[in-house]
């Protein structure tokens, strides 16, 4: 008999295609899956016992934003503690490819703003040695990976490349340069591109660039996405994943329609989500979707299952960008933001547009936070005269004061320099409405997890290990075997990974070892503070309990709690690898 790598001892298989729980032995082989259940086909390496514990496919996160992480962090962390084994770059049409030398600096703080990523950590981690599609990917294939990876190009640096920043915010694209874009486009799925994304949400878009004016494809023409659209439909492969302000708008979701049938190829639409009260928000968006499947459109809904909290200072708060009043007075350097905090005119247009009816700022403040009524103080910013404050709610505060809400936020940021910490408090979650986007729909996917992004307030790579202990164990809405088909097996079908998603014999040996009864997330509201970025930078993470061993290609990252430093992550070309 010949040896095998690893021999995964005692456990429950449960192998991401729905087919009920077994109890088996997997052993692996050369990075591949080379038995499942039986006798051992060898004499194994090394053994793992996973008595009592789940063995199941590795993690696959479609939306993510690691594309300058990745350069540094080879786990995609948090992602990566998470049971994550696969992710997707270039998400939302954001991105560092194709990329001019003279415009590096210019992309980095875009996703200084848009995605929140420190500038810093991008200057000192990212060693540039790319311009084009097939440069990059060949970098990006160079670099130490921990987890595997699919790069999407992002339409916003394709535009930038063929057409200079100012066209491709202002015009649409001219004849010869759909051309040449379509020249590019094709070049880089040649090359191993997974598809294009594309983030389309209008003039006050939620993610601003680092001037405060939309990204470029926030307004971008239809024509202009179709263009590239039709390089897929020719090449017959490939996907394209978009985030667009639908609101159920008739105009919007007619687009994400002609574009699923223009390409001919899976749309990843971002995002359906729930209420916390209303079921109609989460329903509309399902049974749109239920009969575009039924006009034969191959779309998908990526559902987001997150609970997380958010908490944030105005110094590096980017997510209320839809409302143009806080956007101007959250853009600029740190003296412009407060110079401009403590102009009347401006705080007048931030209450304005709070106290009218503004449905679409309301909603992304419920999701980032809840109302600002709600938002507890939780840190004072090293300022002794401001400690009284703390613990209490801002609405509290503008009663006991007799001030507006808004310039209780703005006066106290100003005085804290704007280090003054707003933390959204736990509310609830209806578990109802979170199971019912998945068990309702064949076409839904768990996560948007927006990992990479963020990065100061937000911790959304732990919904693997939240969605299993949450709607699977405690709340037993969604079967394990329902939860980790679409977990790994669904996702990995929707974004062109080829080979992974499931645990059978000959596939990619990508596979997560757990206690389902231990799992969690530590802590489980708001992230711990990490000082773990390059040039001297913060983030906040969340950690995962209760993961045995998280494999990749074979390999062990993962082993009782910590990373093993193993990378054997791969750059997935055209989803194969």
């Amino acid at each position: 008999m010949a040896d095998i790598d690893l021999h995964i001892k005692g456990g429950t298989v449960v192998d991401g295609t729905r087919v009920p729980r077994y109890r088996a032995d997997v052993f692996i082989k050369d990075g591949k899956i080379a038995q499942v259940g039986g006798r051992a086909p060898g004499f194994a390496k090394k053994t793992i016992d996973a008595g009592g514990m789940i063995i199941a496919p590795g993690f696959v996160d479609l939306h993510t934003h690691y594309d300058a992480q990745i350069r540094w962090d080879p786990y995609c962390t948090i992602s990566g503690w998470h049971g994550v084994t696969s992710v997707v770059l270039g998400n939302c049409g954001f991105g560092f490819v194709p990329v001019k030398p003279d415009f590096r600096e210019r992309s980095m703080l875009t996703m200084t703003r848009t995605e929140a990523i420190p500038y810093e950590s991008m200057k000192v981690g990212m060693k540039w040695d790319w311009e084009t599609i097939p440069q990059y990917l060949d970098s990006l294939d160079r670099t130490a990976k921990g987890v595997n990876v699919i790069q999407y190009l992002p339409t916003s640096s394709i535009m930038t490349y063929v057409m200079g920043l100012e066209a491709a915010k202002t015009r649409p694209a001219t004849e010869d340069e759909r051309t040449e874009m379509r020249r590019i486009f094709a070049e880089g799925m040649e090359a191993g591109l997974g598809g294009f994304s594309v983030q389309r949400l209008g003039p006050n878009s939620t993610q601003a660039d680092f001037d405060g004016s939309p990204m470029v494809t926030d307004t971008m023409c239809d024509e202009d996405i179709l263009n590239l659209a039709r390089v897929l439909r020719e090449r017959e492969e490939g996907f394209v994943e978009i985030t667009q302000a639908t609101g159920h708008i008739k105009d919007d979701l007619a687009f994400l329609e002609r574009l699923a049938a223009e390409a001919n190829r899976p749309i990843l639409h971002n995002v359906i989500a729930p209420a916390r009260r209303d079921p109609t928000v989460h329903q509309k968006s399902m049974a749109w979707l239920k009969r575009c499947r039924e006009k034969g459109l191959p779309i998908f809904g990526q559902a987001f299952t997150l609970r997380t909290g958010f908490a944030f200072t105005l110094e590096h708060w980017n997510l209320y960008d839809a409302s143009p009043a806080w956007r101007s007075v959250t853009t600029g350097t740190n003296a412009e933001k407060i110079s401009k905090m403590k102009q009347p005119a401006l705080r007048e247009a931030i209450k304005r547009e709070h106290d009218e009816a503004n449905r679409k700022l309301e909603a992304i403040q419920a999701g980032v936070g809840g109302p600002i009524r709600h938002l507890i103080v939780t840190w004072a910013g090293d300022k002794p005269e401001l400690e009284k404050y703390v613990g209490k709610a801002l609405g509290q505060i503008a009663a006991e004061e007799k001030k507006h809400e808004i310039d209780v936020m703005l006066d106290l940021s100003v005085a804290g320099d704007l280090k003054v910490e707003f933390l959204g408090p736990n509310r609830g979650f209806n578990p109802e409405y979170y199971a019912e986007m998945i068990n309702d729909s064949p076409y839904t996917i768990p996560g948007v997890s927006d990992g990479g992004a963020h990065t100061k307030f937000f911790t959304g790579g732990a919904y693997t290990t939240d969605f299993l202990g949450w709607l699977v164990r405690d709340e037993q809405r969604i079967t394990l075997e329902e939860a980790h088909y679409r977990l790994s097996a669904l996702p990995a079908h929707a974004a062109g990974f080829r080979d992974r998603g499931t645990l059978r014999e000959g596939l990619a040996a990508d596979v997560v070892v757990y206690d389902l009864d231990r799992l969690g997330v530590e802590p489980d509201w708001i992230g711990d503070v990490a000082h773990d970025f390059p040039g001297g930078e913060w983030r906040r993470v969340q950690h995962a309990r209760g993961y045995r061993a998280i494999v990749v290609n074979g390999e062990m990252t993962w082993d009782d709690g910590r990373c093993t430093g193993a990378t054997p992550g791969k750059l997935l070309r055209g989803g194969r690898g």
